[in-house]
C-alpha cells in the first residue's frame, strides 16, 4: 500500500497549478488500477498436478454405548472375530450387541502425508444403530484405492449433538449416527512424490477455460521474464522450471502460485426450484425482449347453514353446506425488459414484483426464447 502526504502551501503565491493537480489525478489513479477484469492468485484457481488427496476407507466396531447399538448379526459376527484374534473363543449367542455398533470409517489422505502425522476420522452408522454418543472406535485399519492401508483409526467418537426421549416424546440435535474421530487416524504409510527432482511441471486449472488459461500462461512467463509456460489446453499449463530453480522446486511453486491472474467468469445462472433460490452471475446479459406477468387467483369458499324446521313439525334441524367458487386473473402488462450488467437485470426483474417462484419460471422462459445469455443451471 502506498501513502501520500502532501503539505499546503503556507502562503497562496505558490499554489499548485493545473499542470500539478493534472500529475497529481494521474499518480493516484495509478495507485488503483481498472477493474475490469477480476484477478485471483493462482493457488485459488488451480493446483499443481500430483498434489492431491486421497480417500481412505475401512469398516469398524464402535464399543461403548449406552444400548443404543445394533441389533442385527452382522455385528455380532464382528464381535465374535475380533475375539478369536484376541485368544478368545466365544459363543455368538452368548453376546448382546446393544452396546457396540458397527460404522464404516472415512478419512481423507492430504497431500504429502508422513509418517505419524494425524488426520480426523468420520464415523458413520453401517447398521440399525440408533446412536453412537459415548462410543469409542476400536483399531481400525484404513485403506486407499489400490487395497494397501494408509492409516489406523482409533479413538472416542464425537457426534456434536445428542438424542433423548421418553414417554412419547423426543428430542434430536443434530445427526447422532454419524461422528468424527478427531485426530483419530494415525498415517502409517506415505505416499511418494518426488517434487524437487522435476524438471517441469503441471499446473491444472479447477474450471478449464481458454481465457484463463492463456492470462495465467502470461502472466507466469512475465513473472518468470521468460517463455517457460505452455497453455497445453483449457486446463493444463506446462511450465519448464529455469535452471536456477533446479533442485529447488519448492521456491519455485512458491513463486508462481502467488501469480495474479486475470479470471473470466463464464456466464451463468443458478436455479434451486426446491427452495426457490435463485443465483445470478456477474456477467449475464439480457436481450432486449417484453415479459407479460400476470395472476391467476381461484378461492373456493364454504359457509354452513343451519336448517330449522317449523315449530311442531317432524322435520329436524340440519346443516346445509353452501359453496361459493370465485375467480380473479390480474391484468398482465408488457414490460420491456433489457441489461447490459448485472444491476440493470436486478433492477429490471424486481420492478415487475415478481416472487422467486415467478422469477424461476421467467428465467426459464428467457432462455427458450433465446434472450438470456448465459448458462441455465437447474440443481
Amino acid at each position: 500500500m502506498a501513502i501520500l502526504s502532501f503539505q499546503a502551501p503556507k502562503s497562496g503565491r505558490n499554489k499548485p497549478g493545473r499542470e500539478a493537480v493534472l500529475v497529481l489525478l494521474l499518480l493516484l489513479l495509478s495507485l488503483f488500477p481498472s477493474r475490469n477484469g477480476f484477478a485471483e492468485r493462482l493457488k485459488d484457481i488451480a493446483y499443481i498436478e500430483g498434489m492431491r488427496e486421497n480417500q481412505l476407507v475401512g469398516y469398524g466396531l464402535v464399543v461403548g454405548l449406552n444400548g443404543t447399538g445394533d441389533k442385527g448379526k452382522a455385528t455380532l459376527q464382528s464381535i465374535t472375530n475380533m475375539l478369536l484374534r484376541m485368544g478368545l473363543t466365544v459363543n455368538p449367542k452368548d453376546i448382546k450387541a446393544k452396546n457396540a455398533a458397527s460404522v464404516m470409517v472415512t478419512a481423507t489422505l492430504p497431500p504429502f502425508p508422513r509418517n505419524g502425522n494425524r488426520i480426523d476420522a468420520i464415523v458413520s452408522a453401517l447398521a440399525d444403530a440408533k446412536n453412537l454418543e459415548g462410543g469409542t472406535l476400536l483399531m481400525t485399519p484404513l485403506r486407499g484405492p489400490d487395497g494397501k492401508v494408509y492409516g489406523m483409526a482409533q479413538g472416542p467418537v464425537s457426534i456434536g449433538g445428542f438424542s433423548a426421549g421418553g414417554g412419547g416424546a423426543s428430542i434430536q440435535k443434530n445427526h447422532p449416527t454419524v461422528g468424527r474421530v478427531p485426530n483419530g487416524v494415525l498415517i502409517e504409510r506415505e505416499v511418494t512424490f518426488d517434487l524437487n527432482d522435476r524438471k517441469e511441471i503441471k499446473v491444472l486449472l479447477r474450471e478449464p477455460d481458454f481465457t484463463v488459461a492463456s492470462n495465467a500462461m502470461r502472466e507466469i512467463n512475465r513473472a518468470l521474464k521468460g517463455g517457460y509456460a505452455e497453455a497445453v489446453d483449457p486446463s493444463t499449463i506446462r511450465i519448464t522450471v529455469p535452471e536456477s530453480y533446479q533442485g529447488r522446486v519448492v521456491e519455485f511453486v512458491r513463486l508462481i502460485e502467488h501469480v495474479n491472474v486475470e479470471v473470466d467468469r463464464t456466464a451463468r445462472v443458478v436455479i434451486n426450484e426446491r427452495t426457490g433460490t435463485v443465483i445470478i452471475g456477474e456477467n449475464v446479459k439480457i436481450s432486449p425482449v417484453a415479459i407479460a406477468h400476470g395472476g391467476l387467483t381461484i378461492e373456493v369458499r364454504t359457509d354452513f347453514l343451519v336448517s330449522q324446521p317449523e315449530p311442531f313439525s317432524r322435520g329436524k334441524t340440519t346443516v346445509v353446506p353452501e359453496t361459493s367458487l370465485t375467480a380473479e386473473e390480474k391484468k398482465a402488462h408488457l414490460m420491456k425488459v433489457s441489461g447490459a450488467t448485472l444491476g440493470e437485470v436486478v433492477r429490471a426483474l424486481n420492478a415487475m414484483g415478481v416472487t422467486s417462484r415467478d422469477l424461476i419460471a421467467i428465467l426459464q422462459a428467457l432462455k427458450a426464447a433465446g434472450a438470456l445469455k448465459a448458462e441455465l443451471e437447474i440443481i
